[in-house]
């Protein structure tokens, strides 16, 4: 099951990657991508060019642990505007939802100026 600890960090890959990598081939990517130790319990977070595919790959104490999510319709991000490279649990569980937390909005405007709340 899936159940990282609170305290866990998330890390993004910000260029597109391959997902026919599996957890070898995926492990092999977090050292040169993330300079960190695949090893640490940390969530890496992968996806493919069309950011319709999105795989996450961590360490349990026992082996690694590889959870995969497409998507049938949009994409998690832009390649354009990328999120940041380090979010925390609450943001990917959002980013899983297909909620962009960091999104921002403007308010409705009347064609005469007037700003409604």
């Amino acid at each position: 099951m899936f159940f990282p600890e609170g305290r866990i960090r998330v890390f993004l890959c910000r260029v597109p990657v391959d997902m026919r990598k599996s957890f070898d081939g995926l492990s092999a990517l977090v050292h040169p991508t993330f300079a960190q130790d695949p090893l640490s319990g940390h969530c890496f977070v992968f996806v493919n060019r069309r950011a319709t595919q999105m795989k996450v790959l961590y360490w349990d104490r026992t082996g690694y642990c590889l959870w995969a999510k497409r998507l049938e319709r949009g994409g998690f991000w832009s390649w354009r505007h990328p999120p940041k490279a380090e979010i925390d649990w609450t943001g990917l569980k959002l980013l899983l939802e297909g909620i962009d937390g960091v999104q921002k909005r403007r308010r409705y405007r009347h064609q005469n100026g007037e700003k409604f709340s």
